[in-house]
């Protein structure tokens, strides 16, 4: 991220869809209840900026954020951005997540995640050879200078659903999944 921070950059009118797209994130209960607000989302849905406000909700004892809202604002970003850009016929599941404090956040934060044309094509190739993958990311939360104040680090699952379904019904059943048909 630059000095000046990607939430400064002037962004161009949202359409109707992406707007409610973005309301409908920031109404989400679970993520409503964080503190944290979608910003931006990109038209084609494969970047979104996300801010975290130092207030009331997010404050800890120490009048910094709470360290549970850094984590629990970035939580469900990457496994959405997997989810969209590959589609309806895979399953995402968020598998593990860490993070790492630099500093005490003192002030609002802001994280961005986004995914490119060629990761998405990696992750599309692999499927095809792979019954699964494991996707690991880093998210930086950092304030309005920059300065970083904490990483959370993400591993995302992501699978054919025909595979997890025969992965699934070969654990509900106890029959050893190589016995079955591999798709």
């Amino acid at each position: 991220m630059s000095s000046a921070g990607p939430w400064r950059t002037v962004q161009p009118r949202e359409s109707l869809r992406i707007r409610l797209y973005r309301l409908g994130f920031n109404f989400f209960p679970a993520f409503r209840a964080t503190g944290a607000r979608v910003i931006y989302i990109s038209e084609d849905r494969r970047k979104l900026r996300i801010k975290l406000p130092l207030n009331f909700r997010t404050r800890n004892i120490h009048g910094t954020l709470f360290g549970g809202a850094m984590y629990a604002a970035t939580d469900p970003l990457y496994a959405i951005l997997v989810k969209v850009a590959l589609g309806p016929g895979y399953i995402i599941w968020d598998k593990a997540g860490a993070i790492r404090y630099k500093k005490p956040g003192r002030s609002t934060l802001y994280a961005e995640c986004s995914l490119s044309d060629a990761q998405v094509a990696s992750m599309r190739k692999r499927l095809d050879s792979e019954p699964s993958i494991d996707l690991n990311y880093e998210i930086e939360l950092v304030d309005e200078s920059g300065a970083v104040h904490a990483v959370v680090q993400k591993t995302i699952y992501a699978a054919r659903k025909e595979v997890y379904k025969l992965r699934q019904e070969a654990a509900n059943t106890g029959t050893p999944l190589e016995s079955r048909r591999q798709v």
